[in-house]
């Protein structure tokens, strides 16, 4: 059975609609990311900042409103008529909800901790449930009066594209008729904080595969499809998922993990590596993961796939990070031939396998029927989607 994702609804610091995702991401030049001080007030750093105007949060219940939830509304949006039909087609009852998250509404109780600290007393418009993880999904169930399946994955940086795996499975298993798919997080300075904590931050625009990458920039964002058994021009057609179980941040240095992933999910999809016409890196810039992430590569396609990380563009968006790069894999398939531009300093790493590095201007002489996107997460958690097209 055919699974197929429908035009996304995206936003993030790289593009606040679908068409601007894609100038920023076959563009010559890198645009997105800019430098911020105003997250992490006291800290210059490159973030990955959505500067849209977002729809208002005033008419949701009080434990609902938050930055989150209006970069969640603002990617629904741009579909609404999608979802819309689908519940007109299939009854609200046979839809479902499956996001990816990890920071929810966490930005709403720094700003209320600070004024409990400043004024002795928490704000009247804040409540502990806006940082629940489970915030996006119900709001959405409850927003669109959807009866089916409703649940948050919160995995860490995987938890966008696990979300469009999960999803697949309730068509697949005959629970729902169509599921919103998708991952949504918004920057607040714990985040920000952590990471450098982890000595994981980059003050500058991230370099993924660079000799002297030394870190993230961190970004915020929401991608929303609908996913259903109705024919679209694009396929979800595999996804794999695994654990390393080697270390709490850390991914295991020969990509066991990774490559695990990218098989399965290949397997799932009927393909061999060859099939394979482009590879978004997971890419986040940090030593470990981009020389763990190139080995598997390396090991499974050789050093000729055309591959990418589009994180300077976006930054990476940790619980939306899977499924605004399944967005830009999208684009990709559904596109004319051009792909990803790999956006850093052209100092490659000699110590890491020479994977093929899309370059500006490069395109192939096809459309490429099936891609591929990677999402790797803290404590190994992988996954991988293929998407394709006929």
């Amino acid at each position: 059975m055919s699974v197929y994702l429908h035009p996304p609804g995206v936003i993030c610091a790289a593009g606040h609609d679908l068409a601007e995702l894609r100038e920023a991401v076959f563009a010559d030049q890198p645009g997105g990311v800019s430098v911020n001080d105003t997250v992490w007030p006291g800290h210059e750093l490159h973030l990955g900042v959505v500067h849209a105007e977002l729809p208002s949060v005033a008419a949701l219940p009080l434990e609902q409103r938050s930055r989150n939830n209006a970069l969640l509304l603002a990617a629904l949006a741009q579909i609404r008529a999608q979802v819309d039909e689908a519940i007109v087609r299939h009854g609200a009852d046979r839809i479902g909800v499956v996001l990816g998250t990890s920071t929810s509404g966490v930005g709403e109780s720094e700003i209320a901790l600070a004024a409990l600290a400043r004024d002795g007393q928490l704000p009247a418009g804040f409540h502990v449930e806006q940082q629940e993880l489970g915030s996006p999904a119900l709001n959405l169930a409850q927003l669109l009066g959807l009866g089916g399946p409703s649940y948050v994955i919160s995995t860490a940086c995987s938890s966008g594209a696990k979300a469009l795996a999960s999803g697949a499975r309730l068509l697949r298993a005959g629970l729902c008729d169509a599921v919103l798919v998708g991952g949504v997080d918004a920057l607040c300075g714990m985040t920000v904080a952590g990471f450098t904590a982890l000595e994981s931050v980059d003050a500058a625009r991230c370099r993924p595969m660079s000799a002297t990458r030394s870190g993230i920039n961190i970004g915020e964002g929401a991608a929303l499809f609908v996913l259903s058994r109705e024919p679209s021009a694009v396929r979800l057609s595999g996804y794999g998922e695994s654990s390393d179980a080697h270390h709490i941040s850390a991914p295991e240095p020969g990509g066991r993990g990774a490559l695990a992933a990218m098989r399965q999910a290949l397997a799932r999809a009927g393909l061999q590596p060859a099939d394979i016409g482009y590879l978004n890196l997971h890419g986040t810039a940090t030593p470990q993961n981009d020389a763990m992430e190139s080995r598997a590569v390396a090991e499974l396609f050789g050093l000729g796939l055309p591959c990418s990380s589009t994180k300077p563009l976006t930054g990476h968006t940790l619980g939306a990070a899977g499924a605004i790069e399944a967005a830009i894999a999208w684009l990709t398939v559904a596109g004319d031939g051009r792909l990803p531009v790999h956006h850093f300093d052209g100092q490659r790493d000699a110590e890491l396998p020479q994977i093929a590095l899309v370059a500006p201007g490069q395109r192939l002489a096809a459309v490429p029927r099936h891609v591929m996107s990677n999402s790797f997460a803290f404590g190994g958690n992988n996954a991988t989607l293929v998407l394709s097209h006929d």
